[in-house]
């Protein structure tokens, strides 16, 4: 088995004023982070995260070392959030999903409530456990999953990368089939779809992942887009493991509030997140940003700016002939 078509899409959504969400990109690897806190602190801590992941990509393909890669990341977002006031509790949940195909299993790593889903023979199966309050409740019998759905409190989370010195992240390990297809998604497309509508927009676009992928976006920003929006598809397919060159398409981001102690954490304050950035402290340089894709606003952005500079150069240039 092998990696077929993969594709990534982010979109900032109807309601926020800027796209917080991180992933990565780098097959077999493939994760998102969905960051918290004030000003640009969610952003950041996205942005670490995502950062310690590419670089862990890079240097190992052993799912034995996702709860290793995880607590690098921990590390780094607590240890900035120590050291700049400007990000004090900040936080990121990470979902990461890691494929061997040689051995027709997929390995995950995961913290918080961004999710992993697997569509398999038309049925959707979410195969991530949301580290929430509603979860909790749903799982202790308080709560059934559809009154979950409309809790007011569906988005308070009770784990998150970066809050504490260390993590507990979930690692396990499914077996894949040809066909299988795994969706990894920020909450701002769970909460927004269900789990039907979801696996009714895959199979809408024949399961091809770019497809799938603007369809989910438009669904979400269709209820409303009350936050950002990203999704990373990818197929399993019979072959051998030679990969090809999925399709990379754009991205970044993550959004919500500062975490306290292990207390749950409201993701619905992401007003904050959309405020001016507060001053920089002096020496604590931003992380480079991981993926900063357009999405179909920035390529709009860009063909304006194209048209704007050529219309000038022919003005220039027909005064110069005057």
């Amino acid at each position: 088995m092998r990696i077929g078509r993969a594709a990534v899409v982010t979109d900032t959504g109807k309601r926020r004023l800027g796209n917080e969400d991180a992933y990565v990109f780098e097959p077999p690897l493939f994760a998102i982070a969905d960051g918290m806190g004030g000003a640009r602190a969610g952003e950041i801590a996205a942005d670490l995260a995502a950062s310690a992941l590419e670089e862990a990509s890079a240097q190992t393909r052993d799912a034995t070392q996702l709860s290793a890669i995880i607590a690098e990341a921990n590390r780094r977002v607590w240890e900035r959030s120590r050291a700049d006031p400007a990000t004090a509790g900040m936080g990121t949940t990470v979902t990461i999903a890691l494929v061997d195909a040689p051995a027709g299993t997929i390995s995950f790593g995961h913290v918080g409530d961004s999710r992993a889903y697997r569509l398999r023979d038309g049925a959707l199966e979410q195969v991530t456990t949301d580290h929430s309050l509603v979860a909790e409740l749903v799982e202790s019998g308080v709560l059934t999953p559809e009154e979950a759905e409309r809790h007011p409190q569906r988005s308070a989370i009770t784990k998150a990368v970066g809050t504490e010195p260390s993590v507990d992240a979930d690692v396990f390990t499914r077996d894949t089939l040809p066909g299988d297809l795994f969706l990894l998604c920020s909450d701002g497309l769970s909460d927004m779809l269900s789990e039907e509508e979801i696996a009714s927009a895959i199979e809408g676009a024949d399961r091809d992942p770019e497809a799938a992928g603007d369809a989910l976006v438009a669904a979400a920003n269709a209820r409303g887009g009350e936050d950002n929006i990203t999704v990373v598809l990818f197929e399993i397919v019979d072959g051998d493991a030679a990969e090809p060159h999925p399709e990379q398409d754009r991205g970044i981001g993550a959004t919500t509030v500062p975490p306290a102690t292990g207390e749950p954490t409201d993701k619905d304050e992401r007003a904050e997140a959309s405020e001016p950035a507060a001053a920089a402290t002096p020496g604590a340089a931003e992380p480079e940003p991981i993926r900063h894709g357009a999405g179909a606003g920035g390529r709009i952005a860009a063909l304006a700016l194209v048209v704007s500079v050529l219309a000038i150069g022919l003005l220039v240039l027909y005064l110069a002939v005057r």
